[in-house]
């Protein structure tokens, strides 16, 4: 879902991760796996199958092949794949991500007052532009026809950006949904940060719903909260998708609830499955595949759990903040000849 989005809870706290060590490899077997024989495969490879066409290396094309000819799943995984653990002195923390689901207009009204904008088409992404204070209360972009839609809640828009995706349910019935389209080239400053560091709340009970009701609750200050933040997200209309599917993910196709993870690119291929063993008050041992990536995503031992789209999916994803450990399935050939090489 746009590799740009931090995920909720680590985005709001300001987490960038911390140095980690050269990355060693070890393999496993299936035995190793924790509930692999009760996961359900079909699931998983129905997943894979969707973009494993798109990685762009000899080892998998054949594998891809037998994926589309639906295959015994569990069957083709523990044939053709090999459990590699891969770590970097980190533990393991799992995440979550949602998609959001707001109200919205085609027009500006008294109530839909909030624009979201199109990229102007004069900033060049990764140079400075103007400010998240500097565009609210500015006319630069207003009238401009880079309005996509407004929204009736300066919240809202707020995490739309967080997340870098949604779909918005028009005033007629009809669903639009927006994808990443660019940014500000502003640093990103957490505001559930800044609330810590005022003595508002302890770090463990800030959530996107406390900083919601927050700002909600104190409509100056809150504004001032949202403006701390310089970083601004811009929008495109993601038309090829229905909004029937899941949203975009890095790897330009729709991700699937509960089946999709984000992960850091530098170290688990985009495609690839990815066995999870999820602890915490929900544990969740499950075949996943890495199809998204985010900028709070770094390391070996990191992910983030898609869980759908709405309210109930975004409670959910800002529920989660747990250990555990994954692990990577890669082609045999290609894990026992080159386990020592990086994956690019």
């Amino acid at each position: 879902m746009s590799g740009r989005r931090a995920s909720l809870v680590l985005a709001f706290l300001g987490w960038a991760g911390a140095t980690m060590a050269q990355p060693t490899h070890t393999l496993l077997s299936y035995d190793d796996l924790k509930g692999w024989g009760d996961d359900d495969h079909a699931a998983a490879l129905s997943v894979f199958a969707k973009t494993c066409g798109d990685i762009t290396r000899p080892e998998w094309d054949a594998l891809c092949e037998m994926a589309q000819d639906d295959p015994s799943a569990r069957d083709f995984f523990e044939t053709f794949f090999q459990p590699v653990l891969i770590e970097d002195g980190e533990p393991m923390l799992f995440t979550g991500y949602y998609e959001p689901e707001l109200r919205g207009s085609t027009v500006p009204t008294p109530r839909y007052r909030f624009p979201i904008y199109h990229m102007p088409p004069e900033l060049v992404e990764g140079q400075p532009f103007l400010t998240r204070r500097e565009i609210d209360e500015s006319d630069a972009l207003k009238g401009r026809g880079l309005e996509i839609a407004w929204l009736d809640d300066p919240v809202d828009l707020f995490f739309l950006q967080v997340q870098g995706s949604g779909r918005i349910r028009l005033t007629d019935g009809t669903m639009v949904r927006v994808g990443y389209g660019g940014k500000n080239g502003r640093d990103y400053t957490s505001v559930g940060q800044a609330l810590v560091a005022r003595g508002a709340f302890e770090p463990h009970e800030v959530s996107a719903d406390v900083i919601r009701d927050w700002v909600r609750a104190n409509p100056e200050d809150g504004q001032g909260l949202l403006w701390l933040n310089d970083s601004y997200v811009f929008f495109r209309e993601v038309s090829e998708v229905p909004v029937s599917n899941g949203p975009l993910g890095a790897m330009n196709r729709s991700i699937t609830p509960l089946r999709s993870i984000a992960v850091d690119p530098e170290l688990t291929l985009l495609g690839a499955p990815v066995w999870i063993e999820r602890e915490g008050d929900e544990p969740m041992n499950r075949l996943m595949v890495a199809q998204d990536t985010g900028s709070a995503i770094k390391g070996a031992q990191r992910a983030d759990i898609f869980f759908g789209t709405g309210p109930a999916a975004g409670r959910s994803a800002g529920n989660v903040k747990d250990r555990g450990r994954m692990v990577v399935l890669m082609p045999v050939e290609y894990a026992l000849s080159k386990i020592d090489t990086p994956l690019d």
